[in-house]
């Protein structure tokens, strides 16, 4: 049995919908906090159970006969609640006896500040709890800098930015849930720490595509990280080079190239 979590949330949902081309939907069980959000996989055949990271008695009922389980990390970054939660998901797969564990870590992982630092301690509660498992170090979502907003830079005809030219190796959330989906479906993953991230580009780059896509010209224009406001803090990340390094290893798991610049943007501007 797949036991899937996190299936009200994008990425989880995005790595049930790949999974159910892969097997029989029979053979799948999605997590939920509330089962009634996801009563549509239920009418598909998926067998829907109630989990909540909070409560480590659903979880452990929820695992139950899991072959192997997707552990989608917890959205909630408040201090010291995502390492509680996820330790509740650790102790009920040992309980549960999960045969294997694929979690959703994130890049930096080796060694996280701030709030990627709860994903340093899950994957030490995971190395040390004797499950096999599957770690899957996401780079942050490129939907958070290509989306449908990009039309107010078409608007304006420019893009700001504070990333100080740093490059980005930012990924679709298809992308990674098909990542998601194929570790936890296939053969030989065990042990594996897969550093999953997209193709290189640079707010410049994104401005110049925006241009070539919308037919408009939009220019990229560095401003002080105080001028963006709440996405200022994505910036300063960026930035500090923690999502500048390539790696191939997104590509071998999803046997294609990810989803590029142009792509991207074409889909938001759409």
């Amino acid at each position: 049995m797949f036991v899937i979590t996190g299936v009200t949330g994008k990425l989880g949902r995005a790595a049930i919908e790949d999974l159910l081309t892969r097997v029989p939907a029979g053979e799948v069980a999605a997590v939920a906090r509330d089962p009634r959000k996801v009563a549509d996989l239920a009418g598909r055949g998926v067998e829907v159970r109630h989990g909540d990271y909070e409560d480590p008695a659903s979880l452990r009922a929820a695992f139950t006969g899991a072959d192997v389980l997707l552990f989608v990390s917890s959205p909630d970054i408040t201090p010291g609640v995502r390492a509680r939660q996820h330790g509740n998901v650790v102790d009920a797969a040992v309980a549960a006896g999960v045969g294997r564990v694929v979690y959703t870590s994130a890049t930096g992982a080796d060694d996280g500040q701030g709030f990627l630092a709860d994903h340093t301690v899950t994957e030490e509660l995971l190395a040390g709890s004797g499950l096999p498992h599957t770690r899957l170090r996401n780079t942050f979502y490129m939907e958070v800098l290509v989306n449908p907003g990009l039309r107010a830079a078409v608007d304006a005809g420019e893009l700001l930015g504070a990333d100080n030219g740093v490059p980005v190796n930012l990924a679709t959330i298809a992308d990674l849930g098909v990542a998601a989906s194929v570790a936890v479906s296939g053969e030989g993953h065990a042990g594996a720490v897969y550093e999953l991230r997209g193709p290189v580009w640079t707010l410049a780059d994104l401005a110049r595509t925006v241009s070539e896509v919308s037919g408009k010209d939009v220019a990229y224009r560095p401003v002080p990280v105080e001028e963006l406001g709440r996405a200022g803090f994505v910036h300063q990340l960026i930035a500090s080079g923690l999502v500048s390094q390539p790696s191939a290893d997104l590509e071998k798991l999803i046997g294609r190239q990810p989803t590029g610049l142009r792509a991207a943007v074409e889909e938001a501007l759409r």
